[in-house]
């Protein structure tokens, strides 16, 4: 899977659901692996700012993300949007401290999205893969948010209020092909109770009917809600039965789920990479998302590429008699038993070790330890092979290394070990001569890394 932008810019406009500014926000193609980018015109020096878990600032009501010299809020529906069609990387240029809440949904965005089109780009995706479970807990609230390992995203989504019209809802989302017809339409909600305290809290000055659901669940005399009226700028609303009061009726009977769920796709958007998981979101918030978002942050910061998934009982790209035909290494200098994953810049290799391996006999008798070189001997005869792949009658052909750069052994290598190998150009081949970045693993486990240059030379 290729990384992707947009095909041109989109533009929205609207007021600020907390600040109750006109905002203007344009959203443009951007380079591969730039990730999401606001960028604040109205400030000096137009600064930029990542949209990623660590810039996080603040998760009141919304998701903030800032520094000393900047704050942006309300991202989490421009986000899942993006995120939902795939769109990897995105400059999003905004002239005020937050997005438009436009009507407290993520359906324009999505549309627009679907205007102007998504473009493919060079690089590939580089997917944040879930292999365990992985949990975060708000042991105060109960809140949960459950992460298990999946071929593709999906997300369920719980939620549970004291409330005599919103109490327990359920909203599920197995393909992000749907996200656009079931959930992006979903708009924000509010419970009358919680207004004048939000309005203490200089929040939700932009406010109204028509950009969020807003729910009647608790008696108040007409004094009472003209007042609240007073105090958000909108006329008052005389309301005899408790229930939703909105000018528009709901889009589906369990919205607010829908909603909770599309703020869980905008907040995990901040890992900076795709996910392929299953997330249970129980009673979940932007505060318990972030959390996730930083812990799995934090996780690829730790480890700079994930080891590849492994599964032995799907057939190799690669077995080991086409190896043969590629690669002029014999017993006992053949390093590499299959290949089970080959894409247009990176290829991944497996080598089984056994007791029976050669070195053994001298590295060492009482304590058999791969030597190191042969490791990075292995690692280099998988990138032979990403190199062959690339030209035409690859078997008159032969790749020679020039150089290996910054060699790290981090743990050691036995037998009984699998050792998988994933190798990545760093640059174009260019006149022959590629530059690769690998990495051994056994299982989980950085066991080694390199970086190598070698030149493909056309046998004699």
């Amino acid at each position: 899977m290729k990384q992707c932008t947009l095909k041109g810019e989109f533009h929205v406009s609207g007021k600020g659901l907390h600040t109750g500014l006109q905002i203007e926000a344009t959203f443009s193609p951007a380079p591969e692996n730039t990730g999401y980018v606001f960028k604040r015109i109205d400030l000096e020096g137009e600064p930029t700012l990542q949209a990623v878990a660590e810039n996080v600032v603040e998760t009141v009501r919304g998701t903030v993300i800032g520094n000393n010299s900047m704050r942006i809020s309300t991202i989490e529906h421009a986000l899942a949007a993006l995120y939902a069609a795939g769109i990897d990387n995105c400059l999003i240029t905004l002239n005020a401290p937050e997005l438009p809440i436009l009507d407290g949904s993520a359906i324009e965005y999505a549309e627009k999205i679907d205007e102007v089109g998504i473009v493919e780009q060079d690089a590939e995706k580089d997917y944040y893969i879930v292999k365990q479970k992985i949990e975060v807990v708000d042991e105060k609230t109960g809140s949960s948010l459950i992460v298990l390992p999946d071929e593709d995203f999906s997300i369920d989504t719980m939620i549970e209020f004291d409330s005599p019209i919103l109490q327990n809802q359920f909203a599920s989302l197995n393909s992000m092909k749907r996200f656009k017809s079931d959930i992006a339409a979903s708009r924000t909600f509010v419970f009358v109770r919680e207004i004048v305290a939000l309005l203490n809290a200089n929040l939700i000055k932009g406010g109204d009917l028509d950009n969020a659901i807003v729910i009647y669940d608790q008696p108040m005399s007409q004094e009472q809600l003209n007042k609240i009226s007073e105090l958000m700028g909108v006329p008052p609303v005389e309301v005899a039965n408790l229930g939703y009061i909105n000018n528009k009726p709901l889009v589906f009977p369990n919205e607010p789920a829908r909603h909770k769920l599309l703020d869980v796709i905008g907040d995990i958007a901040l890992i900076g990479r795709p996910l392929k998981g299953r997330i249970i979101a129980n009673k979940p918030g932007h505060t318990l998302n972030a959390t996730f978002s930083k812990k799995i942050r934090r996780e690829i910061k730790r480890q700079e590429v994930q080891a590849p998934i492994y599964n032995p009982n799907i057939a190799p790209v690669m077995d080991i008699n086409r190896i043969r035909e590629l690669l002029p290494h014999r017993y006992p200098f053949l390093l590499v038993d299959k290949i089970i994953e080959v894409g247009d810049n990176h290829i991944v290799g497996v080598k089984n070790m056994t007791q029976n391996e050669p070195f053994f006999q001298g590295h060492f008798p009482q304590e058999p330890v791969m030597p190191g070189v042969l490791q990075i001997e292995a690692m280099a005869q998988v990138g032979g092979l990403l190199v062959l792949n690339v030209v035409d009658e690859p078997e008159r052909y032969s790749t020679y290394f020039m150089k290996i750069d910054n060699v790290k052994f981090r743990q050691k290598v036995v037998p009984g070990d699998t050792l998988i190998f994933h190798l990545q150009l760093m640059n174009e081949i260019r006149r022959g001569v590629a530059t690769m970045k690998g990495y051994a693993f056994v299982g989980e486990k950085m066991v080694s890394e390199a970086e190598f240059m070698a030149q493909i030379i056309k046998n004699k």
